[in-house]
């Protein structure tokens, strides 16, 4: 049987707040699994204009028109106006997606901060952020997360190894083809790397003739090319939890209908063997329709 991990990022305080429990309510109707990612710390997203030097970064604003998708007020947070406290405001959501029988980790503290310097900071600032979302995390659940999602698939050496100091079942910072443990300086790690496969619909829109109205086919050719094993599909509140969201009901249908399962990445880890899985070396690289430079899985550690 083949199988789509549903990877649900949550950026915002708008895309938790509307996003989430239409994805909630969507899922439900469809019997699917999924993993809800959230950010847990202060709303910064006016803050990203500052990769707007950034390869792709301004094709990519004119393809997915930002401002339909994220909302004016959304992309004032962090200059204009004060970017609010995410699980203050809407922990109350991320409880009901646990309620609601979905597995829930983290993705970032400050999503914009994250994803902008990560990739070229040391161990002690790393550490730090991450601290800060985990323990963000706990406040809102009273437990302590079990995976991670890296904002923007921005990481480093130092949070790949930070994710064996926090105990995590698994974790899904990357892109790629296929579950692996990352290697860092030659050594193997045991956190469990379950990558996002698939393209998203902000990648393909406005690309090869795919619009919001068929970009669906887009994700799902890309499924039939790579069908037999595990697949995951990173989607974002945001996106298909609100502007695109008959576009994901769209893919939703024709998964179930087909037979495939939808499941959360605790499902997926929980039948993986770390022991067995090869060691890939993280290397930055790019990713059509994403601007940037993403961790993406590179060169097996024993090639």
């Amino acid at each position: 049987m083949s199988t789509v991990v549903l990877k649900v990022d949550v950026d915002t305080l708008r895309g938790t707040l509307q996003g989430v429990p239409r994805l909630i309510e969507l899922f439900g109707r469809f019997g699917a699994r999924a993993t809800f990612l959230f950010s847990l710390g202060p709303d910064h997203t006016g803050r990203a204009i500052r990769r707007v030097l950034r390869p792709g970064f301004v094709g990519k604003v004119g393809r997915t028109s930002v401002t339909r998708h994220y909302g004016y007020r959304t992309l004032l947070y962090g200059t204009l106006l004060p970017g609010p406290d995410i699980a203050r405001r809407a922990g109350h959501v991320m409880r009901a997606a646990a309620d609601a029988g979905f597995e829930t980790g983290v993705h970032t503290f400050d999503h914009v901060r994250w994803q902008d310097f990560v990739a070229r900071r040391g161990a002690r600032w790393t550490q730090r952020e991450m601290d800060k979302a985990f323990a963000a995390y706990r406040g809102v659940f009273g437990r302590d997360a079990a995976v991670h999602g890296a904002a923007g698939w921005q990481m480093n050496d130092h949070a790949f190894a930070y994710e064996r100091a926090l105990g995590l079942a698994c974790a899904s910072d990357t892109r790629g083809t296929g579950p692996f443990v990352p290697a860092v300086g030659g050594e193997r790690l045991p956190t469990v790397q379950i990558p996002t496969t698939l393209p998203t619909l902000d990648e393909l829109v406005g690309r090869d003739g795919w619009t919001e109205a068929n970009v669906a086919e887009g994700v799902l050719g890309a499924w039939q090319e790579a069908r037999s094993g595990l697949q995951v599909y990173t989607l974002h509140a945001e996106l298909e939890g609100m502007r695109l969201l008959p576009a994901m009901e769209r893919l939703l249908g024709a998964w179930h209908d087909s037979g495939c399962r939808l499941s959360a990445l605790e499902d997926a880890a929980r039948e993986l063997d770390a022991q067995a899985l090869p060691a890939h070396q993280v290397v930055m690289g790019t990713v059509p329709g994403r601007s940037g430079r993403l961790a993406t899985q590179g060169p097996r550690l024993d090639s």
